[in-house]
Formats: structure tokens, C-alpha cells, sequence
């Protein structure tokens, strides 16, 4: 995958939150927190480059590169963090101003006859079938109408986790599906599996807030 483009847009946005967060998070000095991030630029980009480019189509470019830039970070600290500690290190790192606007403003498009025609297009596409860093996903819409589900049995987070030897630490990345649907204000996010946690897939629902009960929907 070419640096150019959007990892280093997504650098440029979420470097400093990442170096901020390594004060506020981990308790890091400045000059610590400074150097870490100085020593993984390069180790980001060197992540990038070995990765393959993906289809035009294929939506799911952006979790493989914040994965990318996530991974380099925890690659240039001093101790291994824990999962906990970096769950709330990368959600508070990836959940800027900007984010949470654009969260809002995709909320604002859930559900919509364009939101669901892309979910089925995502999953006929079936990127993962052709490159490993990808996502394969089923696509459910709940019968009673209170939302859908997306149900991923191959991921790319879980194959460059895995690669980068930090796959423990993936439980990390999952839980920002929480974070991003409350950000977003209209969804209940309900999972019950998940990959990393040995599940059968991932399964990530999406119940339209105020519909009911927010049961499982199955």
C-alpha cells in the first residue's frame, strides 16, 4: 500500500491525539511521549508499505491503517501495554473533535435505503477472498425492523495484529465499535462474538435507539 494518500492524511489527524493520549493514558513525559511518536512514524510506514493496496470499492482501508498506526505506536513504547489500558488509550486517541463530527454526521445517515445498499454491497464484494487484510462480512437486517447486524467471519485487524505480534491486544481495536456508535447518537451497539475472542465471527448490531426493546433481534 502506497504512504501517500490516506495513511499519511490519517497520520497527519491522529498523530498528535496518539502522542497526547501517552501522557494523559499511560502517564508518559512530554519528552517520552515525543520520542515514542518520532520513533513510530517510520515503523507506521513500514507497516503500510507491506501491506497490499485494496479494491476501490473495499470500505474497510481506514480500520487496516488506523490498525497500521496503532500498532506502530505500541511497537515504539518502553513497557507492552495491557488491553484494558489500551482500550481506553485508543478510543480516547481516535475520538478527537473531528471524529466525533463525523460520527454524528454518519449517524445521521444510518439506516437510510444508501446506508443498507452499501452494507449488501460490502458483503457480495467479499474483499478478504482476495486480500488477507481485508473483511469478509454476511449482512442481516432484523426482521422486526429495529436495525441490522453485520457478521464478519475474516478480519483484517486480527491478520496484521497477528502479524505484528500484538494479536492479545486486538480486543483493544473491537471495543471502539462501542465508543463510535454512542458517538454517533442514533444505535445501541450489541455484540455478542468476536474473533479475537476465539468466537465463531464478529458480529456487530446496530438497534435504532428507541425501537423497543433492545434485544438481540436474531
Amino acid at each position: 500500500m502506497k504512504y501517500m494518500g490516506m495513511p499519511l492524511g490519517m497520520w497527519a489527524l491522529f498523530a498528535g491525539s496518539f502522542q497526547k493520549q501517552l501522557t494523559a493514558t499511560f502517564g508518559y513525559d512530554a519528552q517520552t511521549a515525543k520520542a515514542i511518536t518520532k520513533h513510530a512514524k517510520p515503523k507506521y510506514q513500514e507497516i503500510i508499505r507491506e501491506l497490499p493496496e485494496f479494491e476501490k470499492a473495499d470500505r474497510f482501508k481506514m480500520n487496516v491503517v488506523n490498525t497500521a498506526m496503532l500498532g506502530a505506536f505500541v511497537l515504539s513504547m518502553p513497557e507492552r501495554p495491557d488491553v484494558e489500558k489500551l482500550t481506553e488509550y485508543y478510543a480516547d486517541a481516535m475520538m478527537t473533535k473531528l471524529m466525533r463530527w463525523f460520527c454524528r454526521k454518519s449517524g445521521r445517515k444510518k439506516f437510510t435505503e444508501k446506508d443498507i445498499a452499501g452494507m449488501k454491497s460490502t458483503a457480495a464484494l467479499k474483499a478478504a477472498d482476495r486480500n488477507p487484510y481485508s473483511w469478509n462480512m454476511e449482512f442481516y437486517e432484523y426482521p422486526d425492523g429495529s436495525g441490522y447486524e453485520g457478521r464478519f467471519t475474516k478480519c483484517g485487524i486480527c491478520v496484521l495484529m497477528k502479524k505484528l505480534g500484538l494479536y492479545d491486544l486486538t480486543p483493544a481495536l473491537c471495543h471502539l465499535d462501542y465508543t463510535m456508535s454512542e458517538a454517533g447518537g442514533v444505535t445501541n451497539f450489541v455484540r455478542e462474538y468476536t474473533l479475537a475472542s476465539g468466537g465463531p465471527y464478529c458480529d456487530c448490531g446496530y438497534h435504532k435507539k428507541n425501537f423497543g426493546s433492545a434485544g438481540s433481534g436474531k
